[in-house]
């Protein structure tokens, strides 16, 4: 490995604005998203916000996995990081059927890069 984690940002757009304001359906959709990639879940949070919108986040061993939603513009902004062996497509692939994305757009960095760390 060439940096301590992966961490994706994603974007779904054109996704159901129901199920992107359904709390429970959210929560749902992230944990099963979690354990579909091989996370170890910890623990998890999330908030139904007035008028709409939801956030949250499942805290697993490897890091986490977040949310959060504007069903008004059809659109949900997912964070996911870990720092082991975790099968981040397979989780993303939940999430977009979850919330019947038209479109997903991602942006992968490396976390820690060892070359520029100090060990």
């Amino acid at each position: 490995m060439t940096a301590l984690g992966r961490h994706l940002l994603v974007e779904f757009t054109g996704c159901e604005p129901a199920a992107l304001a359904d709390l429970d359906g959210v929560t749902a959709a992230m944990l099963e998203a979690a354990r579909a990639s091989g996370a170890t879940i910890v623990t998890h949070s999330f908030h139904h916000f007035s008028p709409h919108g939801v956030s949250g986040a499942v805290i697993i061993a490897e890091s986490h996995l977040a949310i959060h939603t504007w069903p008004e513009h059809g659109f949900a902004a997912v964070d996911f990081f870990s720092c082991g062996a975790v099968d981040m497509d397979r989780g993303l692939a939940v999430l977009k059927a979850a919330f019947a994305a038209t479109c997903e757009t991602r942006l992968a960095l490396e976390r820690g890069p060892l070359r520029t760390i100090s060990l």
